[in-house]
């Protein structure tokens, strides 16, 4: 069984788990879901910029609004418990877990606990930090010791 660490910011939609439930095939997959809530990510400012990048003002606009602390726990809770149902009924094994403090260390740690073979990081796109090699997959590169594959994720709005 191939045992893949998936990083995630936001509920799987079902485009999501067709997605990286088909990328080795008919090889039977493991998830260990990390849910990185993205009310706990500090700079406010990218977030913005990527969204004008986008040709997203309105997202933009409400840049912030965003519960964060202990406040982005219970939907981060939720959005994770979701994402792990989507991947069961897709017949793959998934667990999971909220990470909100030192993410890369996190995942380094499940990544050498469960000796997974890959590293997906599922978001949306954040052309800042990308650009900058700042984003969750650039770093994880540097850190897992596994292969690192980075996907953007797709909005309900995106799958209809």
């Amino acid at each position: 069984m191939f045992t893949s660490v998936l990083m995630i910011e936001k509920p799987l939609t079902s485009v999501d788990v067709e997605f990286v439930t088909t990328l080795h095939g008919d090889e039977g997959v493991s998830f260990i879901v990390l849910m990185q809530p993205r009310g706990d990510q500090a700079d406010v400012l990218l977030r913005a910029i990527d969204d004008v990048a986008m040709g997203e003002l309105k997202e933009a606009a409400h840049e912030g609004g965003e519960p964060e602390g202990k406040a982005a726990r219970v939907p981060a809770e939720q959005a994770l418990e979701h994402s792990l149902q989507a991947l069961r009924d897709a017949g793959c094994e998934a667990v999971g877990q909220v990470v909100e403090d030192h993410p890369l260390t996190r995942m380094k740690s499940v990544v050498e606990e469960s000796e997974a073979d890959e590293v997906i990081v599922l978001t949306a796109p954040h052309y800042v930090e990308e650009f900058f090699h700042r984003d969750w997959a650039s770093r994880a590169r540097h850190k897992v010791g596994v292969p690192v594959l980075k996907l953007f994720a797709h909005s309900e709005q995106d799958a209809s």
